[in-house]
């Protein structure tokens, strides 16, 4: 098996692991942790000229009800927190543009797929009218177009509109093939944190965050992907202005743990085979709407060495309650001494670690601030309980059977 180090790319931290499967790559087997987004350290206040006498009329300016209000209460909803670290692997929905490069032909060098219009981020999702799920679908019809001088109706999906267009191959002189001057890839790789499974349905949500291409920079377009369990093998220590990661290995050997059907905002979503087997996943926790959080301890699961998930102390420094949803809804820091000593505080591949507070699952850590690894972000667990279509209130439909 072919092992690949992953490039650490510059800027603010999502702290999941993420590795594309380049064109001429087969699935990574040791997976170091990269970032595949920017974050910041923001400053939030609050200036609405009003003194605030009870925590009702907060609550309630802010959209929610007060604390004797159960309107849209939440319902006695259960889930099982996670903490293991998995291994992913994702098929994009169609063919991804990742660059142009030139194509040295007797009249000099060109690239078909920029004439074409053909932009970075673009995916590829029919030629002549041909469904395109794969790099390999894609190379018989570049001979033949190229060997017919008839060129190839390229349809494209970009920022959610289908475009078309027309791309003619043209010949390289070096290695008299056919070619479209453009670098594509159709899967990636990586590792993260599972947050949460709903027991009845096995619905799951892992990483709190999307997952996006490291090229492109864009969310990636899942067409389906599994997640297996990986093991962690090392940890490299965070410092002021270089946070650490976990390294982890994964194989595509591995027994499937479950499906991915969706890739938001808000993490990864789909359902396990079968139910996990360790002995934390056999206790379910109520959860938390943001309203409910406190600023003040809590704890959270991961796991910093081989597949032993282990509970960690960290404080809430500040909570937004939030109406609607929303990526960053807290701050926290690690206060754990083990942790510390360690990991330095969050590093990447810890995303998605659930947070537990007074007894009920509150969210997941999502950022590490970059100049403090000991404090990041984290999202509300509402929020991702919604993407994976679990429902929160009484009044709506349950889409968790």
């Amino acid at each position: 098996m072919n092992k690949y180090l992953f490039n650490t790319i510059t800027g603010g931290i999502l702290l999941v692991s993420f590795v594309v499967c380049l064109i001429f790559s087969s699935f990574i087997n040791n997976a170091y942790a990269i970032d595949i987004s920017r974050s910041e350290t923001e400053k939030t206040s609050v200036a609405t000229g009003r003194t605030f006498h009870n925590k009702d009329e907060l609550l309630q300016l802010a959209g929610f009800p007060g604390e004797n209000e159960k309107a849209v209460a939440a319902r006695e909803i259960r889930v099982i927190p996670g903490g293991q670290s998995i291994g992913i692997k994702l098929n994009t929905f169609g063919v991804l543009v990742v660059g142009h490069h030139l194509v040295e032909t007797a009249g000099g060098k060109q690239s078909p797929g920029e004439k074409a219009g053909i932009r970075v981020g673009d995916m590829i999702t029919e030629i002549n009218g041909k469904r395109i799920e794969k790099m390999q679908d894609i190379s018989a019809f570049v001979q033949r177009a190229g060997q017919e001088a008839e060129p190839l109706q390229m349809t494209i999906r970009r920022n959610q509109k289908m475009v078309h267009t027309e791309l003619q191959p043209l010949k390289d002189k070096n290695e008299q093939s056919f070619k479209i001057g453009l670098y594509i890839r159709d899967s990636a790789s990586g590792i993260g944190t599972l947050t949460f499974v709903e027991p009845r349905s096995q619905k799951y949500g892992a990483l709190g965050h999307v997952i996006a291409d490291a090229d492109t920079k864009k969310p990636i377009i899942v067409q389906g992907g599994e997640i297996v369990k990986s093991k962690v093998t090392s940890i490299e220590k965070g410092r002021n202005g270089n946070p650490g990661e976990k390294l982890a290995q994964f194989s595509t050997g591995q027994k499937k743990l479950g499906d991915i059907k969706r890739n938001s905002p808000y993490g990864i979503f789909g359902r396990l085979n079968e139910p996990l087997s360790d002995n934390l996943a056999k206790k379910s926790y109520p959860v938390a709407l943001s309203h409910e959080v406190k600023e003040g301890p809590a704890k959270i699961l991961t796991v910093i060495n081989g597949e032993k998930v282990e509970w960690y102390d960290i404080e809430i420094v500040s909570t937004i309650p939030q109406k609607y949803p929303a990526t960053k809804g807290m701050v926290l820091k690690v206060t754990d001494k083990r942790l510390l000593d360690k990991t330095g505080g969050i590093v990447q591949g810890m995303s998605g670690s659930p947070i537990i507070q007074n007894g009920k699952i509150i969210g997941a850590v999502t950022h590490v601030f970059v100049n403090d690894p000991t404090s990041g972000y984290g999202v509300h667990i509402e929020w991702m309980l919604n993407e994976a279509g679990i429902s929160l209130t009484e009044t709506e439909k349950s889409e968790a059977s």
